[in-house]
């Protein structure tokens, strides 16, 4: 079973075989993680990204899928991409959630990587309560059939950090 780690601060700043990345549907760059990812990585991501629409995903990357670019100036080697859904108060969309840290792990194994820094998937513009989001986070991490040996949350706010900690315990 992986170790699952907790890190207050900056994703880009992760040293580990593969940063995921909460991208949009486009693949092309957006706010939050996704943009954060895009500027401190280079334009090197935006060219597989794009190069990956071109080919695999015209009409852009599945909610809850994931696939993996190169990582540009990031101290990782790869940068896994997923989207997470939207939430809604009257859809249970936790399945789609959850499919983001498994898919990520599933892409993380066929890569060979054994770090692996996520960030809060969907809890940011696309609304989802942190609360939540840390418990699915932490319980699909937990049960994932994966060769990766430590999951790492990385967790720009101290709110975001002592949410997840409390469901780590």
């Amino acid at each position: 079973m992986a170790e699952l780690v907790l890190v207050r601060g900056d994703i880009t700043e992760q040293e580990v075989d593969a940063v995921v990345n909460a991208a949009n549907s486009t693949l092309l760059g957006g706010g939050g993680v996704d943009g954060a990812i895009h500027r401190k990585g280079g334009p090197e991501i935006l060219a597989a990204c794009r190069e990956l629409r071109a080919t695999e995903y015209p009409d852009g990357l599945p909610t809850g899928k994931a696939v993996a670019t190169s990582a540009g100036k990031l101290p990782a080697r790869w940068v896994i991409h997923t989207v997470g859904p939207v939430y809604s108060a009257r859809e249970d969309r936790s399945a789609l959630l959850a499919s983001c840290y498994r898919e990520s792990l599933r892409v993380a194994d066929e890569l060979g990587a054994r770090t692996v820094a996520f960030p809060a998937v969907s809890t940011g513009v696309y609304g989802w309560p942190m609360d939540d989001g840390a418990r699915l986070a932490i319980e699909t991490a937990r049960a994932a059939d994966t060769a990766v040996e430590q999951i790492r949350f990385v967790l720009f706010s101290a709110d975001a950090y002592d949410t997840f900690a409390a469901h780590l315990r």
